[in-house]
């Protein structure tokens, strides 16, 4: 739905919970037209319900007032003498219409100073799991996010098993579009792999589906920071399908939500407005070689010669990761050897293993095209070595539209920007209209790996949207090292450490426990000066 259609869906909401209880606001003693009235009426319900007021918040925010609904339906049939379990039952079942049956048929009574405890063992262990979901939820949207690394595509910078907390605050945390879904989970319920969602993701039928109108549209809330050149970014996957995961082509027939899509996590090397080109590997923003920061490696394959006799020893690829720091080990033959990914620095050092008679980095031509690169036309045949160059779309810029760059936009115009788009002869037309350019109606942004042979980017699938964007990682809160034995699991000196600072990585995990343990005496000290 559009902003004004969520309008007048509110305002209907509006309407039917200020003719279903304005009997009840009176006989509370409160004034019957405040039931009416929206954002006061909640206000005054909560003095009714004698709940706290900061509770109006959780109302507003989509997915999280999922819960708070019924949560306020049965509240409000026990806040008129309506206790027992079948009355809970009806106010959920029932969508929240029992408040129409108390509202015209029945002479209830408005219990004050109600309790804000259950009765019930059973009331009280709902209520707090209930409350601990909607504060984990809008944290989890809204504020912090835990992400784990699943590949090597930013080795060196984050690893395999770093779990990550990812800050929605810098960028602006964006509101859920998704509102029927299941809060705390992301595309897939845990071990049911079933979607967590409501929503008809297929291409013919979900513009006209009743599921698919209770999408949001994209709204961002204000955030402090702007994304910058080679800062690392968590953002939704633009090509997810779901069912083919490596289907990068641009006219598929399986949609998924935008925040339903899978999250990845990349280095941003490109920014609206900026022309991009990678040359052997290496990337080039307006012209101007692209420089990482400390903490950021390189890495290529490596293809080299064993020497005449020599052979490498069995089990030599955990050796090879653990000494040389080789990323995705070795492929070794009698007389040749390929290393998946591994920096300069590392290969120069893997070049003195006694076996080893020659060592360089596999080079890849550029006049051999990858049908897979973006955007899969014969017309741009570029490879994961030479790309480009390509100007990455800034909002409100107005470039020239042909059939020869159709192609490289055809995507962001289409998929992203929601227009219809087609070639006739030498002619472009957009929504039925004869068109010589385009004016980009949001920001886009171009995320890479630092694995430049063996990461699924850009490279593929193109632009990455705005309204993809998750938000910062900002800390590793836990690293797992599935190679380690015993304590050598976890990588200590990874454990609460930054991810986007310069210089050598501290980890701040001592000074955080030294923090606990103080915070925790001084709840005891003063527990034990209350009992006294």
């Amino acid at each position: 739905m559009s902003l004004l259609e969520w309008f007048y869906f509110g305002l209907l909401v509006q309407l039917i919970h200020g003719f279903s209880t304005w009997k009840l606001y009176k006989k509370a003693g409160e004034n019957f037209w405040a039931a009416f009235v929206p954002v006061y009426n909640a206000i005054v319900l909560f003095k009714i319900l004698n709940r706290p007021w900061y509770w109006i918040f959780f109302i507003f925010l989509p997915v999280i007032n999922c819960i708070m609904f019924p949560v306020i339906w049965v509240e409000t049939a026990r806040s008129f003498g309506k206790n027992k379990n079948q009355d809970t039952l009806l106010s959920v079942l029932s969508l929240g219409f029992y408040s129409f049956y108390l509202n015209y048929f029945t002479n209830v009574q408005h219990v004050k100073n109600r309790g804000r405890e259950p009765k019930s063992s059973a009331g009280q262990f709902i209520n707090s799991i209930l409350f601990a979901i909607v504060v984990a939820s809008t944290v989890h949207i809204y504020f912090m996010q835990p992400f784990v690394i699943p590949s090597s595509s930013l080795e060196k910078s984050l690893l395999v098993g770093d779990f990550l907390i990812v800050s929605k605050m810098h960028y602006g945390a964006r509101v859920p579009m998704t509102t029927l879904s299941l809060p705390m989970v992301h595309d897939t319920i845990p071990f049911v792999k079933k979607k967590s969602y409501l929503f008809n993701d297929r291409k013919e039928e979900n513009k006209n589906s009743w599921l698919n109108k209770f999408q949001l549209p994209y709204l961002r809330i204000p955030g402090w920071d702007k994304i910058e050149r080679n800062e690392i970014v968590v953002f939704n996957q633009p090509a997810d399908t779901l069912l083919d995961m490596n289907d990068f082509t641009p006219n598929r027939n399986y949609y998924k939500p935008i925040d339903k899509k899978t999250n990845l996590v990349k280095r941003c090397v490109g920014l609206p407005g900026d022309s991009l080109e990678i040359r052997n590997g290496f990337v080039y923003t307006n012209g101007k070689k692209n420089i990482l920061p400390s903490r950021a490696k390189l890495q290529f394959s490596y293809e080299g010669t064993i020497k005449e006799g020599k052979k490498f020893s069995r089990n030599i690829d955990n050796r090879l990761k653990t000494y040389y720091d080789i990323t995705d080990g070795i492929q070794k033959s009698d007389f040749a050897f390929r290393l998946s990914a591994s920096t300069a620095e590392n290969a120069k050092l893997f070049k003195n293993h006694p076996s080893v008679e020659s060592i360089q980095r596999m080079p890849i031509p550029k006049e051999y095209p990858d049908k897979n690169m973006f955007p899969q036309d014969a017309e741009f045949p570029w490879n994961m070595a030479h790309f480009g160059p390509v100007y990455i779309p800034k909002k409100g810029t107005t470039i020239k539209l042909t059939t020869t760059n159709m192609p490289l936009y055809k995507r962001v115009i289409q998929e992203y920007e929601g227009n219809s788009i087609y070639a006739k002869g030498k002619k472009v037309y957009i929504n039925e209209t004869e068109v010589e350019q385009y004016t980009f109606k949001q920001n886009y942004y171009w995320m890479m790996g630092d694995n430049r042979y063996n990461s699924i980017d850009a490279r593929r699938w193109g632009f990455v949207p705005e309204n993809h964007i998750v938000g910062k990682p900002v800390f590793i809160w836990m690293s797992w090292n599935s190679y380690g034995k015993g304590f050598n699991k976890i990588r200590w000196e990874r454990v609460f450490t930054t991810v986007h600072f310069e210089g050598p990585r501290r980890s701040y995990l001592i000074p955080f426990l030294i923090i606990l343990l103080i915070n925790y005496g001084y709840r005891k000290f003063k527990k034990r000066r209350q009992v006294v």
